[in-house]
């Protein structure tokens, strides 16, 4: 039987959820929207870092936590170059760090604290590396890709559809549809299953 301290502590975490819905997230909607982001029907944005909102296209239906960073790293260019679809989910403080181009399918899961780099540093001996060209490819995700928590993505990767990547992997090489990478780096561990395993007999 619920206590009436449980029934208080779940009312005031649903007042302040929807609180936030009803009252913030329209007005930061708002606020981005008037800066150049796109974003779709039915996406709630919390607190989140943007350098260039017109950089930014998210789809509808997504769904957002705190603290994402989208950094578009470089002066104003025509964008918009962070590319999210509809019905995506984005963890607490996933950041993205883009020169050339991100984009993510329909339903993927990010979990939080994922990270994407689509550029590094040249590593030549003759010169400072903070001041050398860095080399840049784009990322893309597929439709339905999920990865856990704290995941690094960098530069020139393509995740097809349906892929897993576990936590805590960081991926270098493109991931095939359907597949399951996990490490560091990352390497393929298994594939999703076409169908559930019957359950085990029962003596």
């Amino acid at each position: 039987m619920t206590s009436p301290e449980e029934l208080i502590q779940k009312a005031l975490f649903r007042s302040r959820e929807r609180a936030s819905s009803l009252l913030a997230s329209p007005i930061r909607k708002l606020w981005w929207l008037i800066q150049g982001m796109r974003v779709g029907r039915g996406t709630s944005l919390p607190r989140i870092r943007v350098t260039w909102p017109h950089q930014v296209s998210i789809g509808s239906g997504c769904v957002i936590e705190d603290d994402v960073f989208f950094k578009f790293d470089g002066i104003w260019a025509p964008g918009p170059a962070i590319i999210i679809a509809d019905r995506c989910f984005l963890g607490r403080a996933c950041e993205f760090n883009i020169r050339k181009q991100i984009t993510i399918g329909r339903n993927a899961l990010i979990g939080s604290g994922c990270k994407f780099v689509d550029h590094d540093h040249g590593m030549l001996r003759n010169s400072p590396m903070n001041v050398q060209q860095c080399a840049n490819a784009p990322i893309t995700l597929g439709d339905d890709v999920w990865l856990g928590a704290n995941v690094v993505i960098l530069k020139g990767v393509t995740i097809g559809n349906g892929s897993i990547v576990a936590a805590g992997a960081i991926v270098t090489k493109p991931i095939g549809s359907f597949e399951i990478w996990a490490g560091v780096p990352a390497r393929k561990v298994g594939e999703r299953p076409t169908e559930l395993s019957p359950a085990p007999m029962q003596c």
